[in-house]
């Protein structure tokens, strides 16, 4: 008998510790799950080839689409060469370079084009309750508009689900290793160095994310 076509489900895959965690959490719950993953010539490109091999690793269908447009129409710390990733806490205004403006309107947009392109009735990304104060698209009040966009944009209703829109980073990591999640595959450092700088604002809080855990983060940070 085939599966439920209700658990069909599309994942944004970025990745990092939160997207690869949902991704461990849905195949738990027994969905059905294609991911998607867009490289817009970010710096921490390394994140891609991460979720490569998390998704060979689970035999997950995994599509990467090119999306280097958002380099020339929204200009970031992430794309720019000329722009310095900055360093501290997400906590700290200096974090809004870091910011893609409308990445994740676009990166939903097209997940949910190939998510009814395949059948699929459920879209979920990974946002979280620390990324509200500094990434508008990751919002309470975003995911409610979005939620309502998609149930209006097809004659077949896409749901978007966001389960972790009021968890922290830590409890996501506790959640995760619960999951057995292997966090040695999961790129996190903005800069996109050989090893992760332990200094921008993503490294700053997957360490206190682990921390909050009671776990080490498997990633080599040198000295």
């Amino acid at each position: 008998m085939g599966k439920d076509t209700g658990m069909k489900a599309v994942l944004i895959l970025s990745g990092g510790m939160d997207s690869t965690t949902l991704l461990y959490d849905l195949i738990d719950q027994g969905y059905e799950v294609s991911a998607i993953t867009f490289d817009y010539h970010q710096k921490h490109k390394k994140e891609i080839a991460c979720a490569q091999k998390t998704c060979a690793k689970l035999h997950i269908p995994h599509r990467i689409t090119g999306l280097s447009v958002l380099n020339d129409l929204a200009p970031s710390s992430l794309t720019r060469a000329d722009r310095d990733v900055p360093e501290g806490h997400y906590a700290e205004e200096s974090m809004k370079q870091t910011v893609v403006p409308n990445r994740n309107m676009v990166f939903l947009s097209l997940a949910a084009s190939y998510a009814i392109g395949i059948g699929a009735g459920h879209l979920f990304y990974a946002a979280h309750a620390g990324d509200h104060a500094i990434y508008p698209d990751c919002r309470p009040v975003f995911v409610s508009a979005m939620t309502t966009a998609f149930h209006l944009c097809d004659w077949n209703d896409l749901v978007l689900q966001v389960p972790y829109l009021m968890l922290s980073k830590g409890d996501i990591a506790k959640k995760g290793i619960g999951l057995g999640v292997d966090y040695a595959d999961t790129w996190s450092c903005y800069k996109g160095g050989v090893r992760p700088c332990g200094k921008c604002g993503a490294c700053t809080e997957r360490l206190e994310a682990f921390r909050d855990a009671g776990a080490t983060d498997p990633l080599d940070y040198g000295e």
